[in-house]
């Protein structure tokens, strides 16, 4: 393979000069390193986020009655649930459609009573789709065919001082208005470990619903997806095969307060990223403005010898160039360490959380893991060279306008 002169006097010219090359990279992999660092960082904060969602019960999206983004009721139903229920389900890329009916309930044990929205769950689908609902830290959780039983959170259970096989009064509003009165009893007590989420699950059947509400049918659709980058093309999708009268909504319209968080996430982000490499241009740009005024002399001899102005603009982006590859290969060795530390064994943020990990409703792990990959090396050169390239600019201009007779006699031009 036959190499350019441009490309041996690129290199030979960073060999002569050991110590401003070495610091260059180093200036260079420093950057990188921050980058990755922080990219790994928000990488997987970003895919935990949306599991988390995801398993608190809110899925990927989710199919309402239209009117539901508009009013937040709850109690609404779906037209066609079933009809919706199934198309779901045999829809490519949707893991899990579970279906849940709710509604506004008191629970009284005794003297003391808990105000609760009462969900009806399909219990199977619920298993698949909540890891809230795994979380029994007594008794069991619910079973298909359940007739008269409920699970509820710790929080709820310590509110009524109550425990298993205890009976609790329900009072619903039926559908036609008047009151229902049901005695349910406790199977499951659920301990997430968060106390807002446990004052707010009390699940039983839906079909126990049902048979309470005197109303019939789901009043939203959870989805899980098997790959939760696609969830705006699935849901877009869904959108055009469910009943009329249905909305798909993801998980950014039905949890916003997540939503919005989850972009100003990603604004902070590239933000950050830009700062990093705006650092890492003005370094570069000083070292390569500095190395081209020390070697003003040397490009006039080669420009008087008959070099080109543009081989001369070629020859600054070769060893521009070569700087960011082995500014990239230094920032990924610097990186490497602090991120497969976070990636294995992360950061505990437990007492930031304050002891409860639980933010407008989605239980988080209060361990937070970075993301480590094969994406980390083409992200590193693309950091490296897209900085080290802007860097070159200005250093590329100077060297083109040298004039080689005030150079040679170095004089100003």
């Amino acid at each position: 393979m036959r190499v350019s002169i441009i490309t041996k006097f690129a290199v030979r010219s960073l060999g002569r000069n050991v110590r401003r090359t070495l610091l260059s990279v180093v200036g260079i992999g420093i950057g990188c390193a921050v980058a990755l660092f922080l990219t790994a960082f928000m990488r997987a904060s970003n895919q935990m986020r949306v599991r988390a969602i995801a398993e608190s019960g809110f899925g990927h999206a989710r199919i309402v009655p239209i009117e539901w983004e508009r009013t937040r009721d709850n109690e609404l139903r779906l037209p066609d649930w079933e009809v919706a229920l199934e198309t779901a389900r045999s829809t490519d890329g949707v893991k899990v459609a579970a279906p849940h009916a709710r509604v506004t309930a008191l629970l009284a044990f005794g003297t003391r009573v808990a105000g609760v929205e009462m969900v009806g769950v399909d219990p199977p689908a619920e298993q698949q789709t909540s890891r809230l609902v795994l979380a029994v830290s007594a008794g069991r959780y619910l079973r298909t065919g359940d007739r008269g039983v409920t699970v509820i959170g710790s929080t709820i259970a310590e509110r009524l001082d109550v425990e298993l096989d205890d009976d609790l009064l329900l009072t619903v509003v039926r559908g036609d208005g008047e009151m229902e009165y049901a005695m349910l009893r406790i199977v499951g007590i659920i301990n997430t470990g968060s106390r807002e989420i446990d004052g707010s699950i009390c699940h039983i059947t839906l079909e126990d619903l049902e048979r309470l509400t005197g109303v019939v049918g789901a009043g939203e659709i959870t989805l899980t997806f098997d790959d939760p980058r696609k969830t705006d093309r699935l849901a877009a999708q869904l959108e055009e095969r469910v009943p009329e009268g249905d909305a798909v909504l993801t998980w950014k319209q039905v949890v916003p307060a997540q939503g919005a968080d989850y972009e100003s996430d990603r604004a902070f982000m590239n933000l950050l990223m830009g700062i990093v490499v705006v650092v890492v241009v003005l370094g570069i740009t000083s070292a390569q403005l500095t190395a081209i005024l020390e070697r003003k002399r040397e490009f006039a001899v080669l420009m008087a010898l008959g070099m080109k102005g543009l081989q001369v603009i070629r020859l600054v982006l070769v060893e521009t160039v070569t700087l960011g590859i082995l500014g990239a290969a230094a920032g990924l060795l610097l990186a490497l360490p602090p991120v497969y530390y976070t990636a294995t064994r992360g950061l505990n943020f437990a007492a930031i959380l304050g002891g409860d990990s639980a933010i407008s409703g989605v239980l988080f792990d209060p361990i937070f893991y970075s993301d480590m990959g094969v994406w980390m090396i083409p992200y590193a050169l693309f950091v490296a060279l897209i900085s080290t390239l802007i860097a070159a600019v200005w250093p590329a201009w100077y060297a083109f306008n040298t004039d080689p007779t005030s150079a040679l006699s170095l004089r100003e031009a």
